[in-house]
C-alpha cells in the first residue's frame, strides 16, 4: 500500500503491520481529543509554555512511545570523548488543546550552540542535530531530522512526541564543559513565520523569484532611462506577484501586521531546558577497535529507487549509501543472495584498478572490507581472471589487513561445506593471506561430526580449516550459556590467524540482546557488551535495508513476513517521511553506534587496568553480567562511562 496524503493527515506510521505481531504494538489514533481537555480559547503567547505543555528529558536508552506519561524537568549533563556521538531526548506532552483543530497546538523547538568558558563552541547544525522521534508500527524508531536552529513540532491531543538531539564531537574539539540550552516555545499554529512554514520547494521558488529580481534590476549601470525604467517595473511585478501569492495570504489578509513574539516575549514565556557537555581528552580511534560488518541488499536499492544494475545512477546510489552509513562506525557490505544461500559480498563496487577503490577502502573509518569472488558488475572477464587480479592489485595496498571473503551464508549440508572449501582453495590460490569468513549455526546436518549438535558445532573449524580464517557463529546458540563461547574460542587458532566472530538475526529472542523493532533500549546496546565480554573479535548482521520490495522510493515499508518485526532493517529511505532524499536512521542504529562506542571505552579501561578489570567493572556497575542479566536503566551505563572517565583522564595525553 502507498502513501497518500490522508496517510500523513492522521500521521499512520509509514509501516504495514506483519506477522509476528506487528499491529499489536498498540498504534492509537492521533486525531482522536481527550474529552477533559480544557476546551476555552487560550492564547500561547500569553502564558508560559510550562502552563501548555509538558517538557522532559530521556536518555537515548528510552523508548519515549506516544503514551508515556509526563516527568519532572531537570537539566541536561551528557560526557563524551572526541571523536564521539553523544544523544538524549527531550519528550513534549501537551496539557491542553490550544489550536482550533484536531491537534492540541504547535512548539517551537530553538536550539542554541553549545559554548565553553575558553570560547569554543559546538555549532548547531555541524555538531548538534536535532530528529524527531516517529512510531513505527507504534513502537519510537524512524528518526527523521528537522530544522534547525529552529523548527517547529505539531502536537496532538493525549499524545507524547519526542526529539533525539545528537551532538558529534570532532577529533579536534578542545576539552571542556559545554554549554547550550534547547527552548521550547507553544505557539500559534496560524502565527508561524513564513519561512519556517513553507515547504523546501516552496522556498526555493521564492528564493528564485527573488534572485530573478535582483539579478534584473543590478546590472543598470551604463543603461539608458528608458531600459532603467523598464527594469524597475518587471521587478515590480514581479515583487507584487510574490506578495500576492498564498505564501504570504495571511499577512496580506492582515495588511502586514503580525503578531509574533519579540526576542523578550520568547525568552519569558518560553521551557529552556538546559545541556551541559563535558569533553575529555581521549580520541575514540577513526578505525573502530571491532569491527561491526552490516550487509545492504544492492537488489532492494535497485528496485526501489528505480537504478538499473551497473549504471551511473546505481553507482551514485550506492556511494550515498555507504558514505551514510560509515557515520555509524560500521563496515558496510552490499550484498546479493544466489542460489544455496551462496552470497555475492562487496564493499566498493568499482573494480580494485578503479580511483574510488582506494578511496573506498583506504577510508580509516571502515574496519574490514568485502571482497567480491566475481564480478559484480558484468564485463568481458572470466570469474577466475577477475578474481585474480582484483587479489594482485588489493595485495599490494596497506589496507588488504582489512580485506576478507564472505562467500557463503549459513551452510547447511556437506555439499554446501564443499562449496565454501572449493571456493576458498581458488582464493588461497592467489593469495595464501587472504581471509575468509563462514557464517554458520551448527555442522553439516549429513555428516556425523560428533555424537550430538552442539559437538558437532564445535568441530566445524577443525573440519573447515584450512579454508576459514573468521569463524562467526550465531549468539542464539549460544543461548544464556557463557561457558559455551568459551567453548568455541577453545577450538579458534589465534596463532595461526584464526577469529571468532558472532552475529545475530531471527534470534536470539527476548531477552537476549538484538535489535529487533520494540525490545528495550538496553538489549539494543547490550548487543555489542555482549560481543565484548564474550571475547568476541568482530560482528556480522545479515541486513540493513532489508524489507519487502517496493518499486517507488516513497513505498510504506513493510518488514518482511516471518520475520521478528525489525530483523534486518536499521534504517529508512528518507522519502517515506519527506522530500529528503537522505537516509532516516532507526533508534537501533543509534543504539548500535552507542554500543561500538561502549567497547572503546572497556577498551582504553582495560589497556590501563586489565581485561579482567574490565569485565569487573561492567559486573560492578550492573551494566551487563550476561545475556539474560544486564540493565534496563540507563544509570549503569553512565556510571560506567564516568568511571573510565575519571580513572584514565588524567592518564590520557592525546
Amino acid at each position: 500500500m502507498e502513501n497518500s496524503g490522508s496517510h500523513q493527515e492522521t500521521a499512520v506510521p509509514p509501516v504495514e503491520g506483519v506477522a509476528g505481531g506487528g499491529t499489536a504494538y498498540g498504534w492509537s489514533e492521533s486525531g482522536v481529543e481527550d474529552p477533559n481537555l480544557l476546551r476555552v480559547s487560550i492564547d500561547p503567547l500569553k502564558l508560559h509554555s510550562s502552563n501548555l505543555v509538558h517538557a522532559w528529558c530521556m536518555p537515548s536508552s528510552a523508548n519515549v512511545g506516544p503514551q508515556d506519561m509526563p516527568r519532572t524537568l531537570e537539566p541536561i549533563s551528557l560526557l563524551a570523548a572526541r571523536n564521539e556521538r553523544e544523544s538524549v531526548q527531550i519528550a513534549i506532552r501537551p496539557k491542553v488543546s490550544w489550536a482550533g483543530s484536531s491537534i492540541a497546538g504547535t512548539v517551537q523547538v530553538q536550539c542554541s550552540d553549545l559554548c565553553s568558558t575558553s570560547g569554543d563552541r559546538l555549532v548547531v547544525g555541524e555538531s548538534l542535530t536535532v530528529r524527531r522521534v516517529v512510531p513505527v508500527l507504534g513502537v519510537p524508531d524512524a528518526l527523521v531530522p528537522l530544522e534547525v536552529p529552529v523548527s517547529q513540532l505539531t502536537l496532538f491531543p493525549g499524545e507524547t512526541t519526542a526529539i533525539w538531539v545528537s551532538i558529534d564531537v570532532s577529533n579536534r574539539q578542545p576539552p571542556g564543559q559545554y554549554e547550550g540550552e534547547i527552548i521550547l516555545t507553544a505557539i500559534r499554529s496560524d502565527a508561524e513565520s513564513t519561512a519556517q512554514s513553507l515547504g523546501k520547494a516552496e522556498r526555493h521558488q521564492l528564493y528564485t523569484e527573488l534572485r530573478s529580481c535582483l539579478d534584473v534590476v543590478e546590472p543598470i549601470e551604463g543603461k539608458s532611462l528608458d531600459e532603467v525604467v523598464d527594469r524597475v517595473k518587471s521587478v515590480s511585478s514581479s515583487l507584487r506577484n510574490v506578495l500576492l501569492s498564498p505564501s504570504f495570504s495571511n499577512l496580506y489578509l492582515d495588511n502586514g501586521s503580525v503578531d509574533m513574539m519579540d526576542e523578550d516575549a520568547t525568552s519569558n514565556l518560553s521551557i529552556r531546558v538546559k545541556l551541559t557537555l563535558t569533553v575529555w581528552d581521549f580520541i575514540l580511534p577513526a578505525t573502530p577497535s571491532l569491527p561491526a560488518v552490516i550487509g545492504i541488499s544492492d537488489t532492494v536499492i535497485e528496485d526501489r529507487f528505480g537504478v538499473e544494475h551497473g549504471s551511473s545512477k546505481w553507482y551514485e546510489a550506492l556511494d550515498q549509501h555507504f558514505k551514510w552509513l560509515l557515520q555509524f562506525k560500521i563496515s558496510p557490505y552490499f550484498c546479493r543472495w544466489r542460489e544455496g544461500m551462496r552470497v555475492l559480498t562487496y564493499t566498493c563496487p568499482w573494480p580494485a584498478d578503479h580511483p574510488k577503490s582506494d578511496e573506498y577502502l583506504s577510508d580509516p573509518r571502515l574496519a574490514a572490507y568485502a571482497v567480491p569472488y566475481s564480478p559484480v558488475v558484468s564485463s568481458g572477464d572470466t570469474a577466475k581472471d577477475f578474481l585474480q587480479r582484483e587479489v594482485e592489485i588489493l595485495r599490494t595496498k596497506d589496507h588488504w589487513r582489512k580485506a576478507y571473503f564472505y562467500l557463503w551464508d549459513e551452510p547447511l549440508n556437506l555439499e554446501h561445506y564443499e562449496g565454501v572449501r572449493h571456493m576458498a582453495s581458488e582464493i588461497h590460490a592467489y593469495a595464501p593471506d587472504a581471509r575468509i569468513m563462514t557464517t554458520y549455526y551448527c555442522g553439516p546436518n549429513d555428516a556425523p561430526l560428533a555424537s550430538n549438535n552442539f559437538e558437532a558445532f564445535l568441530k566445524v573449524p577443525e573440519f573447515l580449516r584450512p579454508h576459514t580464517q573468521i569463524y562467526c557463529t550465531s549468539e542464539w546458540v549460544i543461548g544464556n550459556r557463557e561457558d559455551l563461547a568459551k567453548d568455541i574460542i577453545a577450538e579458534i587458532q589465534p596463532e595461526i590467524g584464526e577469529e571468532w566472530w558472532t552475529y545475530v538475526c531471527m534470534g536470539p529472542s527476548d531477552p537476549h540482546p538484538n535489535w529487533h523493532l520494540g525490545m528495550r533500549g538496553t538489549q539494543h546496546r547490550a548487543v555489542m557488551w555482549r560481543v565484548w565480554k564474550e571475547g568476541g573479535t568482530g560482528f556480522l548482521y545479515w541486513g540493513a535495508n532489508c524489507y519487502e520490495k517496493a518499486t517507488v522510493p516513497s513505498a510504506e515499508i513493510r518488514f518482511r513476513r516471518g520475520l521478528p518485526p525489525g530483523d534486518g532493517v536499521l534504517y529508512y529511505p528518507g522519502q517515506v517521511f519527506s522530500s529528503s532524499q537522505e537516509p532516516v536512521a532507526s533508534l537501533r542504529l543509534e543504539r548500535l553506534l552507542s554500543g561500538l562506542q561502549d567497547i572503546e571505552y572497556l577498551k582504553l579501561y582495560s589497556s590501563r587496568y586489565g581485561r579482567e578489570e574490565g569485565l569487573r567493572l561492567l559486573e560492578k556497575t550492573g551494566m551487563y553480567l550476561g545475556p539474560e542479566r544486564y540493565t534496563h536503566e540507563h544509570m549503569p551505563i553512565d556510571v560506567m562511562r564516568g568511571e573510565v572517565f575519571r580513572t584514565c583522564q588524567s592518564e590520557t595525553n592525546l
